[in-house]
């Protein structure tokens, strides 16, 4: 299957392999575990710019947590919705670990969760996030990246920015909910 297919394809070719190898087929599940190195290598390469040593090291910790998590998958649900929380974690703990705390990077939560189905990027989804956060207001634009791109709790985030938590709470909600009003009158 080819790296940048779209999501429909990726998702019917992995979740017949997914299933059968949750049923205990080896070869199904080697071919599985295949498909979604390729996808989480294309994906960590887009969210690890500048750090291209970690990408690979962090591809294969995803792949054990997902081999060693495979009884959580529920299948009434697309494996890979099921794998991008696990990448998801995975980055962020790497984030934490690395004390980077500098960075967008290119991910909101919301647009994570096309993980390994989405299309390979020129960048324009990063510039399209740079130029929505330049329309929110500093509050809940610094409160957005500390708790959703950097990771931090909301207790830390209050910390770092001096207000309290229930104003980072309240910053963090109106600022997706602006987010989302202008994704959908950019759409």
């Amino acid at each position: 299957m080819p790296v940048d297919a779209s999501p429909g394809d990726f998702e019917s070719a992995l979740k017949p392999l997914w299933l059968r190898a949750q049923s205990g087929d080896d070869v199904a599940y080697r071919q599985a575990l295949g498909l979604l190195a390729t996808r989480l290598r294309g994906y960590l390469k887009r969210r690890l710019y500048g750090l291209p040593d970690e990408v690979e090291d962090l591809v294969q910790e995803t792949l054990l947590a997902i081999h060693l998590q495979r009884g959580t998958y529920d299948p009434s649900l697309p494996v890979s919705a099921w794998v991008v929380a696990i990448a998801r974690h995975k980055l962020v703990d790497l984030w934490r670990r690395r004390g980077r705390r500098d960075s967008l990077h290119d991910a909101i939560d919301d647009v994570d969760e096309q993980l390994l189905v989405a299309e390979p990027d020129d960048g324009g989804a990063h510039r399209d996030l740079e130029r929505l956060f330049d329309e929110l207001p500093h509050a809940q634009r610094q409160a957005i990246v500390l708790t959703k791109l950097e990771g931090l709790s909301v207790a830390e985030a209050a910390a770092r920015t001096g207000a309290s938590e229930s104003a980072i709470k309240v910053q963090v909600h109106r600022g997706l909910k602006r987010l989302a009003a202008l994704v959908r009158k950019d759409g």
